[in-house]
C-alpha cells in the first residue's frame, strides 16, 4: 500500500534496498535507492512518474490495491529516463488511452525507448492542469539533468514535485527528511549533486532562482529519489544554491595510484605536512585503484585544494 503524505498526495514509489550501482556501473548507491512516484487525488486524479522497468508489473499490482487504474485521469512523465518511466509499458497496457504529460523532449525520449504511440500531451512552463480545488503548474528543467526534465508545483498543498533535483539515492522506509540520519542524508546528497550535476551547476543557479521569483510557498519537496523534504525544505534549496556556487569547505584531497608504495608513501608524507602546518584542515586521502570513484569525486568536490599524484609508466602515468 501506498503512504499518505498530505491531503491529497500518496507515495506509490518503490524502495530498492540492494541497488549498489545506477547508471548502469557508473553510480555506486552503497544505500540503495527509491523511485518515488507520486498520486494525486483530486476530482481528476494524477499519477506523477512511475518506477524503474525491473519493478515495473510490481508497480502496477501494488497501485491497483491503492486505486482503480481507470480512475486514474492523467499520468505525468518528469523524464523518459527508465528509472522514472520504466513502470509505463506494464501501466499503459491496464490504460491505454490515459494521456501522458510531459514536454516535447520527453516525448521524443519515450517514444524512442518504448517505440509506443500513447496519449502524449506536451507542456511547458507555465502550463497548468487543473485537478480541482488543486492545480498542477509546470515548470521545465532542462539539463536537470537530462533535455526533457521538468518539475511541478501543486497549489493548496504548496509542494513541488522536483524530479531528480533535490534527490538522493537513499533507500529508507522513514520517507523524510527530519526522521532520518542527517550526516548520511547529507553525504548522500552532496555525492548526488557533485557527480550527476556539477556540469550544469550553471543551470541549477538560473533554475532555483526563476522558481524562487514565483514567491511560492513551500511546505515539502518530493523528488525521485531517496526522502521527501518536509522540515524546512528550504534547506535543501540553499544548498544547492551553495554547491552550484563556488563551493569549498576547509578540506584537502589527494587522489593518488601506486605500483610499490612509493607514490602512497609521497601522498602520506604530503599530508602530514599539510596537518602539521594547518591542523584545522580535513585531509582525505584516496588511492585512485581501490577506492570507490564517486566517493574521491564527492571530495573533489568538497575540496579547496586538490592533489594528485602518480608512478610514471612507460613515459605516462598509471590510468
Amino acid at each position: 500500500m501506498g503512504v499518505k503524505i498530505s491531503e491529497s498526495v500518496t507515495w506509490v514509489g518503490k524502495i530498492d534496498w540492494e541497488l549498489k550501482k545506477f547508471h548502469g556501473e557508473d553510480y555506486s548507491t552503497h544505500r540503495g535507492s527509491s523511485y518515488n512516484s507520486y498520486l494525486v487525488r483530486d476530482e481528476k486524479v494524477a499519477l506523477i512518474d512511475t518506477v524503474w522497468s525491473p519493478f515495473g508489473e510490481e508497480f502496477v499490482e501494488k497501485l491497483k490495491k491503492e486505486i482503480d487504474l481507470s480512475k486514474i485521469d492523467y499520468i505525468i512523465a518528469n523524464h523518459g529516463e527508465i528509472d522514472h518511466s520504466g513502470g509505463l509499458p506494464a501501466l499503459m497496457r491496464e490504460i491505454p488511452d490515459t494521456p501522458i504529460y510531459c514536454t516535447a523532449n520527453a516525448v521524443k525520449s519515450l517514444k524512442g525507448q518504448f517505440h509506443e504511440d500513447w496519449n502524449f500531451v506536451t507542456v511547458k512552463t507555465g502550463d497548468t492542469l487543473k485537478l480541482g480545488k488543486k492545480t498542477l503548474t509546470f515548470v521545465e528543467a532542462p539539463m536537470l539533468h537530462w533535455p526533457d526534465s521538468m518539475f511541478e508545483y501543486l497549489d493548496g498543498e504548496e509542494i513541488l514535485f522536483s524530479n531528480d533535483a533535490f534527490g538522493q539515492h537513499y533507500a529508507t522506509e522513514l520517507l523524510y527528511n527530519d526522521l532520518v540520519d542527517q550526516a548520511e542524508l547529507y553525504q548522500e546528497a552532496i555525492k548526488y549533486y557533485a557527480n550527476i550535476l556539477t556540469p550544469f551547476s550553471k543551470l541549477v543557479t538560473r533554475k532555483i532562482e526563476e522558481v524562487l521569483s514565483f514567491k511560492l510557498p513551500l511546505k515539502m519537496i518530493c523528488p525521485s529519489h531517496g526522502v521527501i523534504w518536509r522540515k524546512d525544505p528550504a534547506q535543501i534549496v540553499k544548498k544547492y544554491l551553495e554547491w552550484a556556487g563556488d563551493y569549498q569547505e576547509n578540506q584537502v584531497t589527494i587522489v593518488y595510484d601506486t605500483m610499490w608504495d612509493g607514490t602512497k608513501k609521497m601522498a602520506e608524507a604530503i599530508a602530514k605536512g599539510i596537518h602539521q602546518t594547518d591542523g584545522t584542515v580535513t585531509i582525505k586521502l584516496f588511492n585512485a585503484g581501490k577506492s570507490d570513484k564517486n566517493d574521491i569525486v564527492t571530495e573533489i568536490f568538497k575540496a579547496k585544494a586538490v592533489l594528485f599524484g602518480s608512478p610514471t609508466v612507460n613515459k605516462g602515468i598509471l590510468a
